[in-house]
């Protein structure tokens, strides 16, 4: 059911030719497997040495070595698990230090499939360290060497879940929605800096992400579901045409406009002095001044 790396490379390497120039280090954490594989496939032939971050030593040896016999690029692959506190301190610690590393892809993190109540609460616990915890530390890292080093790329791997909660668990959709809601705030804050901000809102796309998390593939009607390798292509055409935020299966993206533009109409409503008149409160009166009963009360007139 699961999309080969092999297979998808032989298709890539048919229409792309391996760019020669060096673009610096790329680090892919949940590197060994699935959309962090393939993305290892395409930045490796688009000319960035890589770093690769997953759990599984075996896999991620045997990846290691195929690309540098397919793409003569440096790889350097690390065993962590990043919802361990002390491997995923060794990963910040190398953002911090290695010069080489102009781009950071968050692509590792886990889902809980049952509703809320039915969760294993420390499985839930878990998804948060993951999915929100070890991103913001990882990212935190590398900006700011990122900014020392005149620039860079932060990919960030969210879910559609972020703008649709109700499909898949909430935890599991609001750990997205951080990451959407990060996103979005990062690019403004390094508007000037020179760093590149991409978030990508996945639908169901065929990797092991689901056997994972304990929800069969087979479920989910194949419409719906995208070859992981198309979806990886899809993401980095989106950044090459500056998007900061990319949906793959999006047909029109001013859906997405439209959806932007109702957001950026709120934002100066959505803190203001009174309640909307829906709520029937009164306005509140000028600060200092009283209504004409307190006025006569307080000098025991009538």
């Amino acid at each position: 059911m699961y999309e080969e790396v092999d297979f998808d490379r032989r298709r890539y390497l048919g229409i792309a030719l391996i760019n020669p120039d060096a673009k610096g280090a790329a680090l892919i954490t949940g590197a060994s497997s699935g959309i962090g594989a393939i993305y290892v496939d395409r930045l490796a032939n688009r000319g960035y040495d890589l770093i690769l971050v997953a759990r599984n030593r075996e896999r991620l040896d045997a990846l290691a070595a195929r690309l540098v016999d397919d793409t003569g690029r440096s790889v350097k692959a690390i065993v962590a698990d990043l919802n361990d506190n002390s491997d995923l301190a060794r990963i910040e610690q190398l953002l911090r230090i290695d010069e080489r590393i102009t781009m950071l892809v968050n692509n590792a993190g886990i889902g809980v499939p049952l509703p809320f109540l039915d969760s294993d609460i420390e499985r839930v616990e878990r998804m948060i360290n993951l999915n929100v915890i070890a991103l913001t530390r990882l990212t935190r890292a590398v900006a700011s060497a990122l900014v020392n080093r005149g620039g860079g790329t932060i990919i960030n791997i969210a879910s559609v879940a972020a703008i649709a909660p109700e499909v898949l668990n909430g935890v599991y959709g609001a750990t997205k929605a951080f990451v959407l809601a990060f996103s979005l705030a990062l690019d403004k804050e390094f508007a000037s800096q020179k760093i590149r901000v991409q978030v990508v809102l996945l639908g169901a796309t065929a990797t092991d992400f689901w056997d994972a998390a304990g929800t069969p593939l087979e479920g989910i009607p194949s419409r719906m579901v995208m070859k992981a390798g198309d979806m990886v292509d899809a993401a980095i055409a989106g950044l090459d045409r500056g998007e900061l935020v990319t949906i793959p299966s999006l047909p029109d993206f001013s859906d997405w406009d439209a959806y932007e533009a109702a957001r950026q109409n709120m934002i100066p409503k959505l803190s203001l002095s009174s309640p909307a008149s829906r709520y029937g409160v009164p306005p509140a009166r000028p600060h200092g001044r009283h209504p004409p009963e307190a006025a006569l009360s307080s000098t025991g007139e009538r």
